[in-house]
């Protein structure tokens, strides 16, 4: 009995002890859970500060080794704080740094080409299609991104010689960044079957753009990209100016003046440093010109803000890749001054019954959209009312599309108004003056500031006769004189 005492105690004890290391091992796993959970939640709230700074770090000083994005990208939150420059060395070849900010930077980036050379045509253009009011307020780089020394030099002395005193003025500045400072570009990823070749001129080309943006970051409000081998319209700044000013109060991130590659893609110069991040992170994984479209979704433009015509128009015959034929011209570019509607601040509405998203707003848009609206009746109207009293010079409407040439204004009136009534979203001109009546869909008047003797509060498009076709407003463009004193 003594024993079976004994036996049955020390069972008891055995499974007792077991019992313990089962609660040990399980207060253990559990510990361990939550301490792994507290770090994680850690490691997310250090995340954008120490971990974002080492990482940032960490690029800088790994300029010459190859980068990569999963690595550096934990979200896109973190891109948008790299703010920093790159830490980079750069070679004036021509030049001294900017005494001044100047309101646009207009940044090039050329290499040797197996077949025809047009950067000094280039450079020219942009010079000669500007004014001397406009040269005070632009500032050119080239950076001469090729690792020959001696076609650099060449280079160096044609420019020297032929842009001398914009160089001395200081609105031309020729740069250069030593080869060191490149990451790797030998036997990297091959993707969309792109040849060795290509893979490699395609990821050094986002990188030469890394540095330029980067080295431009400072220079000017706005800056826009030009390729090597392109013509300018002319007074271009004074074009680009004016849109730049009927776009405040609205976010942008890219507005385009061309539609080809990377030509007259225009930027806020603050965006320009996590740009040259982002091209840096990703330079061996498509051309520049496809992931300048990621970066402007990402930063929440989803839309494409091209405008019409075009200021910039490529005239290289060879591409700089192997002397390759490229012979791709924009259609929509006209060299010719073109004199860019003011379309000063207004609020807009129409009676008519909208088609899905094609709004009032779209009409009075210099890009390319239109207002459509189901067949309209007779009395029925376009509205603008301005936020201020204007005195106008010129105004022009245009009707229907290359598509839809049936979807005109066929028979419609234009009307100016003044003394306005009503709440500040309802307001309306208490009384009209007819300028003129639509012809084949358009309507085009000059001096009105000489046939019209009130300031202008108001602008009507009128339908005079009920049609069964559907009305597009394509375009409505308004020129200002000088504005009244309030």
């Amino acid at each position: 009995v003594t024993l079976l005492y004994a036996f049955l105690h020390m069972r008891h004890s055995l499974k007792y002890f077991d019992k313990m290391r089962c609660l040990r091992k399980r207060s253990a796993v559990s510990f361990l859970g939550v301490l792994v959970i507290c770090l994680l939640f850690m490691n997310l709230y250090i995340e954008d500060g120490y971990v974002l700074e080492g990482d940032k770090q960490l690029i800088r000083e790994t300029a010459t080794h190859q980068l990569n994005p999963e690595r550096y990208v934990h979200t896109f939150k973190d891109l948008s704080n790299f703010s920093g420059s790159i830490n980079i060395s750069y070679r004036y070849l021509a030049g001294t740094p900017l005494p001044r900010k100047r309101y646009l930077t207009i940044g090039l980036s050329s290499v040797k080409r197996k077949k025809g050379n047009y950067l000094l045509e280039t450079i020219k253009s942009i010079f000669e299609q500007s004014s001397y009011d406009e040269l005070k307020e632009i500032a050119v780089v080239v950076q001469l991104a090729d690792f020959d020394s001696a076609w650099c030099e060449g280079m160096v002395q044609d420019i020297s010689q032929k842009f001398a005193h914009h160089i001395i003025a200081g609105r031309l500045i020729v740069i250069h960044v030593p080869e060191e400072y490149y990451p790797v570009l030998d036997g990297l990823k091959r993707n969309y079957n792109d040849p060795e070749d290509r893979v490699k001129f395609r990821s050094k080309q986002n990188v030469d753009y890394a540095f330029l943006l980067n080295f431009c970051a400072n220079l000017s409000d706005y800056y826009v990209m030009l390729e090597d081998d392109v013509r300018c319209s002319k007074n271009f700044l004074t074009a680009v100016k004016k849109v730049i000013t009927s776009r405040e109060g609205s976010y942008w991130v890219t507005l385009e003046f061309s539609k080809l590659g990377y030509i007259g893609k225009l930027y806020h110069s603050h965006d320009l440093p996590r740009l040259a991040h982002f091209l840096l992170m990703f330079y061996q994984e498509m051309p520049c010109d496809w992931l300048l479209i990621h970066f402007r979704g990402l930063l929440a433009q989803k839309e494409v803000i091209r405008f019409k015509p075009s200021l910039f128009q490529h005239m290289g015959y060879y591409s700089s890749y192997k002397g390759a034929e490229n012979k791709l011209k924009d259609d929509d570019f006209e060299e010719e001054s073109f004199d860019i509607p003011d379309n000063p601040p207004a609020n807009l509405h129409t009676n008519m019954n909208v088609f899905e998203n094609y709004e009032a707003s779209k009409a009075y848009s210099s890009i390319d959209e239109y207002f459509w609206g189901k067949a309209p009746s007779t009395g029925d109207f376009y509205g603008i009312v301005f936020e201020k009293p204007i005195k106008i010079s010129k105004i022009k409407v245009v009707t229907g599309t290359e598509d839809r040439q049936n979807d005109i204004l066929h028979h419609g009136a234009l009307e100016v108004g003044e003394k306005t009534v009503g709440s500040k979203k309802g307001r309306q001109c208490t009384t009209y003056l007819r300028l003129g009546e639509f012809k084949n869909g358009n309507f085009e008047i000059t001096d009105v500031e000489h046939k019209v003797l009130f300031d202008i509060n108001c602008m009507r498009i009128l339908v005079t006769k009920s049609q069964k076709e559907w009305l597009i407003i394509r375009s409505i463009s308004i020129w200002t004189s000088q504005t009244p004193n309030q």
